[in-house]
C-alpha cells in the first residue's frame, strides 16, 4: 500500500468497509435465524379428537432404519386423564407381517429395555389383516430416562436397528406432562 496513490487508498478502504458490513450483516442474520426460527428437525406434539369424542396427544414422525426402510413412529396418550404413553410402529403394508406378541428392544448407552407388546389389546390393530403395525407400552422407558438421549430400537421380524434422535425422545417425554392439554391450547 506504500505505492498507492491517495485516491486508490481511499478506494481500498471503502472496499474493506463494504466487506466488513457484509460480514456483520451475515452474522446478525445467522444470529436471528438461530434464535427466532424453529428447528427444521423438530417434531411437534399434536392433539386430535377421535370419532368417539376422546382427545389424544401424539407425536408423529417417520424415520428410516439402517436398511433405509421407512417406519412411522406414533407416541400417544389415549386421553389426557391417562398416564400411559403408547408407541405405535407402522411399516409399509405388504412388505412385512409382524407376529404378536413380541417385545421391542431399546438400547441407549449402557442401558437396555424390553417394551411389552400391547398390540393385541387394541381391537383395531389385532383385527387388521395387514399386520403391519405394533404397539408397545412406552411409559416404563420414559420413566427411566433422565435426559433426551438417542435411542436404538430393534424389532424382531421388522428392523434390526432404528435410530431415534434426541429431539423425538424429548417430545415423547413431554407426553408424560400433566399440563399437555394446556400447552397445546396455549
Amino acid at each position: 500500500m506504500r505505492y498507492l496513490s491517495q485516491r486508490n487508498r481511499a478506494l481500498v478502504e471503502m472496499m474493506r468497509l463494504e466487506r466488513l458490513k457484509k460480514v456483520i450483516l451475515c452474522f446478525f442474520i445467522l444470529l436471528y435465524l438461530t434464535i427466532f426460527s424453529p428447528s427444521l428437525a423438530e417434531a411437534t406434539l399434536q392433539t386430535k379428537e377421535l370419532e368417539d369424542g376422546t382427545t389424544i396427544a401424539r407425536s408423529l414422525e417417520s424415520l428410516r432404519d439402517l436398511d433405509y426402510q421407512t417406519w412411522q413412529l406414533i407416541a400417544y396418550r389415549r386421553d389426557f386423564s391417562s398416564e400411559d404413553v403408547i408407541l405405535r410402529i407402522v411399516g409399509y403394508p405388504g412388505t412385512l407381517r409382524l407376529d404378536h406378541p413380541m417385545s421391542l428392544k431399546v438400547h441407549a448407552g449402557l442401558h437396555d429395555w424390553e417394551l411389552e407388546d400391547i398390540t393385541l389389546s387394541n381391537y383395531k390393530l389385532s383385527s387388521d389383516t395387514r399386520a403391519a403395525a405394533a404397539e408397545f407400552a412406552l411409559t416404563p422407558l420414559l420413566n427411566d430416562l433422565t435426559n433426551n438421549r438417542p435411542l436404538r430400537l430393534m424389532l424382531v421380524g421388522g428392523f434390526s436397528e432404528l435410530p431415534v434422535p434426541p429431539y423425538l425422545v424429548r417430545e415423547w417425554r413431554c407426553l408424560l406432562d400433566d399440563d399437555i392439554q394446556h400447552k397445546q391450547n396455549a
